[in-house]
């Protein structure tokens, strides 16, 4: 599959989640600002964006939404813009989709808060946008392999198909990858899409009916941070990484 040679500028961290699955560390922090390695996930995700030259990140919020705005508020690199969410928790892709004002016309990285990994070769995102490929792909995910992943227990999301295209799980007991939080998605496909919440698993299925979801193997180790238990992991993963 060739691909566009398009990077994306914009980007969009998916950060107004509850957090339940990290309680009780987020009873007065929001996720986003749990620290690993004495850095905020948000950070993680946001230095991330900017090694990758991405000028400005839309940051949706809803719970405990002051503090992640006051968090990011000095971001220069990359500028940082907020999707206020305080009013209504929009889900996923409802999140997406209200902010399609603030990302433009062109497709975008989305990144979930928790998206975190250690680099491999080359950059994640880099991967991802040499992959790209508009005329045939609306979204495009970073998989992990299951069993090269720290904190992960689950069955895997993903089988990958010819052309990099995608099928669930589905019924069967498993599945080889997971996707990790981060991918490409074409602004495109929101026409139509519910104006109450719903989640972009909706825009998945879409895609997948018209074989237009697609998926990149990352480079490195994906650090699935979803539980306080997760922190020292992802901790430990990477001193030992540093030894």
């Amino acid at each position: 599959m060739t691909a566009d040679h398009f990077k994306p500028d914009r980007a969009m961290i998916l950060a107004a989640g509850l957090g339940s699955r990290m309680q009780p560390l987020t009873r007065a922090t929001p996720k986003p600002l749990i620290r690993v390695l004495n850095k905020t996930l948000l950070d993680h995700g946001l230095d991330a964006l900017a090694t990758a030259g991405v000028s400005q990140a839309v940051v949706n919020v809803h719970y405990l939404a002051g503090k992640i705005v006051t968090h990011v508020k000095n971001r220069k690199t990359p500028q940082v813009v907020i999707s206020d969410e305080r009013d209504e928790l929009l889900d996923s892709g409802g999140g997406v989709k209200n902010a399609l004002p603030l990302l433009g016309e062109n497709p975008f990285f989305l990144l979930n808060a928790d998206s975190f990994w250690m680099e491999g070769a080359v950059a994640n995102l880099d991967i991802l946008a040499n992959a790209w490929s508009e005329n045939h792909m609306d979204i495009l995910l970073l998989l992990s392999p299951t069993g090269q992943a720290i904190g992960f227990d689950g069955r895997g999301d993903f089988f990958v198909n010819d052309g990099n295209t995608l099928s669930r799980r589905g019924e069967r007991p498993s599945a080889p990858y997971a996707y990790v939080g981060a991918g490409i998605i074409s602004p495109a496909i929101f026409a139509n899409t519910p104006d109450e919440p719903f989640s972009l698993n909706l825009l998945f299925d879409n895609a997948i009916r018209k074989n237009r979801l697609c998926g990149v193997q990352m480079d490195g180790l994906w650090l699935h941070v979803g539980t306080p238990e997760a922190i020292d992991l992802a901790e430990q993963a990477i001193a030992k990484h540093a030894a």
